[in-house]
């Protein structure tokens, strides 16, 4: 009568299974009878090998011991390599390949062994405990003990004014003392203090492959991440290790921390302001208040280039310094390198101010010719923008409203800065060069909309 175990049982033992593979399978055999070198592609790898020979052969010497393994080359198609495993008293077959290293799917291992071992835990596990697999997301911890519970803004929050700002404004950080360096980016996450007067800006967390060394746990269900290699994923933005089919159900609520978001400039935009806490980024805000301070009547403001050396210069100085970089006039006298600096920020965002999503409604509202109906749609195009870049658009815009106002001293009108900004703001998602090209005189448009109908639109 077979022994039924538990779904429960599993939560236990995911990572002793791991610590004690060679229990499970004994040594693992290795089934060899050639000692002809094995080249995949071009490359030599020093290995021994079974030649050509069928399926059916590799199941008859591998039906010896469970964990036992060969590899053969294809009688089908000659020139090419197959590892042949024994578990589940089956012999199963996967093609391999050699890049460098050793694979037979995303993973890459530097040995033959390694890629076994890893493969026999991963189908013992995912075989063996499918059933509690298939459930570990439905109780995550991480609703408990993450920050959709303790980085929830209290019932009186939620609705206080935000007062206003003005243009001293300088956005304020709070965080408490404890050694970041000693929390898990978990337990990090809510320890963080927000400023009310800051929005919380949703984002979607920067998940990546990764390798961890030595034994590690879900920060979403708390389950064992089984694997040699490539055991989850890691948020690039703030550190939460989660197994790969758990990313799927975390929220879209990644605190980044600023000692995995290394730069200012290159830096994606919502990432940017959720790790400094502020409501822009404070390239956009310190170079606004030190050109409205000192520039508004320089003759072909935004027009007149800086000296590219000095604005390379700015940008390392807000990546190596961020809000201490020092813009001043005693650094930099000439203004038109603090423009040059703010345009060059807009251009090297990996997702531009105006999104590529929101892009095609943009274009829309500046190829209708009725004045309301086209405002109407330029409304409706601005909701399509995430809050932390509509916010910075709403800045940018006020602040080049300001410009005009001195028109007939910096000789910059809406229409002037509309051909400036359009394709700093604008990117179009069409690969299509022509395409690109045909659409800037509606990028143009587009920002002298906005300037113009600021105080309507936002």
């Amino acid at each position: 009568m077979p022994v039924l175990i538990p779904v429960g049982f599993w939560g236990k033992f995911l990572d002793s299974i791991q610590m004690n593979i060679d229990l499970l399978f004994g040594n693992l055999t290795y089934i060899n009878c050639n000692k002809k070198p094995l080249i995949l592609g071009e490359l030599p790898v020093l290995m021994r090998f079974h030649g050509m020979i069928s399926r059916e052969a590799a199941d008859q010497l591998l039906s010896v011991a469970e964990g036992s393994y060969l590899i053969r080359e294809s009688q089908r198609q000659p020139g090419t390599y197959t590892l042949a495993l024994r578990f589940g008293s089956q012999t199963r077959n996967f093609r391999l390949y050699y890049d460098g290293k050793h694979f037979v799917g995303e993973k890459r291992f530097e040995s033959i062994h390694d890629l076994v071992t890893d493969g026999l835990i991963t189908l013992y596990i995912e075989t063996k405990a499918a059933e509690y697999i298939a459930k570990m997301t439905i109780n995550p911890i991480y609703e408990h003990i993450g920050y959709t519970t303790l980085n929830r803004e209290p019932a009186y929050q939620k609705h206080m004014p935000v007062p206003k700002e003005t243009l001293d404004e300088k956005d304020s950080t709070g965080q408490d003392g404890v050694s970041e360096k000693r929390l898990t980016s978990l337990v990090r996450r809510a320890t963080l203090k927000e400023n009310e007067q800051i929005p919380k800006y949703e984002k979607v967390h920067n998940f990546k492959v990764h390798t961890f060394r030595g034994p590690h746990w879900c920060e979403y269900c708390a389950n064992f991440m089984w694997g040699l290699i490539a055991q989850g994923v890691r948020c690039a933005d703030c550190g939460l290790n989660v197994h790969k089919q758990c990313s799927k159900m975390v929220p879209n609520d990644c605190k980044p921390d600023l000692k995995h978001v290394k730069k200012v400039y290159s830096c994606d935009l919502t990432t940017l302001v959720k790790a400094h806490i502020t409501k822009r980024p404070m390239v956009v805000d310190m170079c606004i208040r030190e050109i409205e301070s000192r520039g508004l009547n320089s003759e072909g403001l935004y027009r007149v280039s800086g000296f590219s050396d000095l604005i390379e210069d700015v940008k390392m100085a807000f990546d190596r310094d961020g809000e201490k970089a020092d813009i001043s006039v005693n650094m930099y006298e000439d203004i038109n390198i603090i423009t040059g600096a703010l345009k060059l920020y807009f251009r090297d965002l990996p997702i531009p101010l105006i999104t590529y999503d929101a892009y095609p409604k943009f274009i829309e509202s500046a190829k209708i010719m009725d004045p309301d109906e086209q405002l109407e749609t330029l409304h409706e195009a601005l909701k399509l923008l995430p809050p932390a870049h509509c916010e910075t658009l709403r800045y940018l815009m006020a602040h080049l409203k300001r410009v005009t106002l001195h028109e007939k001293e910096n000789l910059m009108n809406a229409e002037n800065l509309g051909i400036v900004f359009g394709p700093t703001l604008m990117r179009s998602p069409e690969l299509d060069a022509m395409a690109a090209l045909n659409d800037i005189r509606y990028q143009r448009l587009v920002v002298e909309l906005l300037i113009k109908n600021e105080d309507i639109l936002f």
